[in-house]
């Protein structure tokens, strides 16, 4: 469990460089980044694993004393893109094997004290019609932890930053996560179309 002053929220979905440049002009709020791949260090391989990036991000995110630091880099964001591809029928059998690989690697990377999760996750969604489709963090993530994922309004909406600000402040306290390994269990047995509230969670 994380024990750093600040809040540390992952910002999900379809963030923008304004937004972030928003976040980073409000008082108590900073912006938490992973420094780019490479980094002028030749011994650093230019492509990093698929949750390196988010790792590295919340490991600077420890570092800042801001009351909230926004973290727009996930170590989770590359299983989350396979958890939803596993739900699309046209591509194929393989969608539930990629989900498989790339779970390895971020329970490999968390087993190994790489990174741990953030406080919270607050979903951006976007405008297309439909809802958001399968969404590892609106489905089986806030299944089993219903007050550390929160969804933040609509992409390009007018004061955006202020209403995100806003859900910010009204974050609610909640039990930790459990281990990430039984998150990603639930979310092999999690149907993506019901809701989640109705389906069960981890302990």
């Amino acid at each position: 469990m994380r024990r750093e002053s600040s809040t540390v929220v992952v910002l999900a979905g379809e963030v923008g460089e304004g937004l972030l440049d928003g976040f980073g002009r409000s008082p108590n709020v900073s912006v938490a980044r992973a420094p780019a791949a490479g980094g002028g260090q030749p011994e650093e391989p230019a492509v990093r694993p698929g949750w390196e990036a988010g790792a590295l991000a919340m490991r600077e995110a420890a570092r800042r004393r801001s009351t909230y630091v926004i973290v727009p880099d996930d170590p989770l964001a590359e299983v989350a893109a396979a958890w939803r591809a596993m739900w699309d029928v046209a591509g194929g059998p393989g969608g539930a094997a990629g989900f498989e690989e790339r779970a390895a690697e971020a329970l490999a990377a968390w087993r190994d004290k790489r990174f741990e999760l953030p406080d919270y996750y607050l979903i951006v969604a976007g405008a297309q019609p439909g809802g958001t489709g399968p969404d590892l963090y609106l489905g089986p993530l806030r299944a089993a932890r219903p007050r550390r994922v929160a969804v933040a309004g609509m992409a390009g909406r007018p004061g955006q930053v202020a209403s995100l600000l806003d859900t910010l402040r009204s974050l609610e306290h909640g039990p930790w996560w459990p281990p990430l390994d039984e998150l990603i269990d639930a979310a092999r047995r999690f149907y993506a179309g019901g809701l989640a509230e109705t389906q069960p969670a981890p302990a």
